[in-house]
């Protein structure tokens, strides 16, 4: 979600391009088996143990993880969260790559993998890693005028069943001077997984970089349009994506996190300033969009809570029954 000069981002509580300690520290803590309930946890290092239950038979694991930079989170634990999920499918955002990284073990684990590199330096950056070989991939969005603001943005793949949409979605910036930007990039991505929609269902994920309700975020009465992510236009607009208008021929998306846990005010960002981890003063910026058609498919879906650390981020995972052999 970096505006223009990252990383001086006021974003207040959503300030995505913090700088951060080099070496992995870790906290004696455990993660438990199972959501916690509110408040969230307010460990600031990733926990030395990693467990997660089993997913549920039959289905397809897919997270997605807003890294907060490929190099910094690797030196923070980055890899004892991807062995302990273990996902058929991994979704990275804020990658911050030049090119695409070497690592003979991720290789080893998801033998597909698809990066978009922003062609501003260590900037931006989208990869989805898979266990499944995809029917096609796509690095654009489609009639966008500016190829540059999306590059390193958005990477969709074709499955038999689905199309996957993972996406680091533009921000509106400073003082929400790149607001504009923001509304053209969901003017088209609207147009877009609509059309897709319309040929099979489609799994949208990432960092969306919206807080879509009031619930969404903390303090959202001081953050009303005032501050990135968290705007009439932004939310409207994904709002319209779930739920469209009724002269808009297409069909409908249901945000799974929120409709399985319609009550929680659990984010997956907190800023590395201003101690908003242990405050808890978060927003809910990654997430997953289903098309409702499958979206009564979907066994289980969390934010990973005690993942955090390694990013300033936690991670979101969804099981989806029915999808496993795509």
């Amino acid at each position: 979600m970096p505006p223009r000069k990252a990383p001086k981002r006021a974003r207040t509580e959503t300030d995505d391009e913090e700088s951060q300690p080099s070496s992995l520290k870790k906290s004696k803590s455990t993660i438990i088996s199972h959501q916690p309930e509110n408040p969230q946890p307010t460990n600031k290092v990733l926990p030395v143990h990693i467990s997660f239950p089993p997913r549920t038979p039959d289905t397809l694991r897919i997270a997605t993880w807003n890294i907060c930079g490929w190099a910094a989170s690797h030196k923070k634990g980055f890899k004892y969260y991807v062995e302990a999920e273990d996902a058929d499918i991994l979704v990275l955002t804020e990658t911050k790559v030049n090119e695409q990284p070497v690592d003979p073990a991720l290789d080893a684990r998801y033998p597909y993998t698809y990066w978009s590199i922003s062609s501003k330096k260590s900037y931006s950056g989208t990869a989805i890693l898979s266990k499944h070989k995809p029917l096609s991939v796509t690095k654009t969005l489609p009639n966008h005028p500016n190829p540059d603001l999306v590059k390193g943005r958005i990477i969709t793949l074709e499955f038999e069943g689905y199309y996957l949409i993972g996406t680091y979605v533009v921000n509106a910036g400073v003082e929400l001077k790149t607001l504009e930007d923001k509304k053209e990039w969901n003017q088209h991505f609207e147009n877009y997984i609509r059309d897709l929609d319309k040929v099979k269902p489609v799994i949208w994920t990432g960092d969306l970089n919206v807080a879509p309700t009031a619930i969404d975020l903390a303090n959202a009465k001081r953050n009303w349009n005032k501050t990135p992510g968290y705007t009439e236009a932004e939310t409207s607009s994904f709002k319209n994506i779930l739920d469209p208008p009724e002269d808009v021929d297409a069909g409908k998306f249901v945000d799974v996190w929120r409709q399985l846990h319609p009550k929680d005010q659990h984010y997956t960002y907190f800023s590395y300033r201003f101690n908003c981890r242990l405050k808890g003063l978060g927003w809910r910026l990654d997430m997953f969009v289903l098309s409702e058609r499958i979206a009564e498919r979907v066994k289980m879906c969390e934010i990973r809570s005690e993942i955090y650390g390694a990013s300033d981020h936690c991670p979101v995972v969804v099981e989806v029954e029915g999808l496993a052999q795509s």
